[in-house]
């Protein structure tokens, strides 16, 4: 008997109980994110986002919400565009130091050894040591509260030769050791259970 069948006969015998809590941010886990911008060296930062996400697929739609005080605010607002930058454990260190220090005082990129590239389509750079990069192109600015939301388009990404299947032509998340984040701690990713639509699958005599 699998894990997961022995994890689902467990749980269809245990009385559960449920806690009300107050209203809060616990969709998790989430990709922890570096976002880069600058339109030129001169104005290239980089700063940690979890509040991000898909949000349509074609045309390939994404977001991050945005403080409205932290130093890379205006920069994304002036120019519109900005790049998605995957994390894995390899840069959780440089991914939380970016999160809690400010452009307004260190260079960042130079600070925790990242290497800025020009972006191919959009005017902001990448950072070279992350394994897949999404360049984004704002179309919406939605002011929500404590954040502000970029809607965005994914106008182009670059992904990591290294990473990809030479047999599926598709990235290889596994090896890629992606980090995530859950409620103030990181993780790296867990292991593979199923692709999507394997629980319907007709399984091969």
């Amino acid at each position: 008997m699998s894990i997961l069948r022995n994890e689902n006969e467990k749980r269809r015998y245990r009385t559960v109980m449920k806690q009300d809590w107050k209203p809060g941010t616990l969709i998790y886990p989430l990709p922890a994110v570096l976002i880069s911008v600058g339109s030129d060296e001169s104005e290239y930062n980089v700063f940690t986002v979890s509040w991000t996400g898909t949000i349509c697929s074609d045309p390939a739609m994404c977001y991050i919400s945005v403080r409205p005080e932290r130093h890379s605010y205006s920069i994304l607002k002036k120019n519109m565009e900005f790049v998605i930058n995957l994390t894995t454990v390899e840069l959780a260190n440089a991914t939380d130091w970016c999160g809690v220090r400010s452009g307004k005082n260190f260079d960042k990129f130079k600070e925790m050894n990242l290497t800025p590239k020009e972006a191919h389509v959009v005017k902001a750079p990448y950072i070279e040591e992350s394994p897949l990069c999404i360049e984004c192109r704002v179309r919406e600015i939605i002011p929500l509260g404590t954040h502000d939301m970029f809607i965005a388009e994914v106008v182009n990404i670059l992904a990591d030769d290294a990473l990809i299947d030479t047999e599926t032509g598709g990235f290889n998340m596994k090896k890629a050791g992606l980090l995530v984040y859950a409620h103030g701690k990181y993780y790296g990713l867990g292991d593979f259970i199923g692709k999507f639509g394997w629980s319907v699958q007709k399984k091969k005599k």
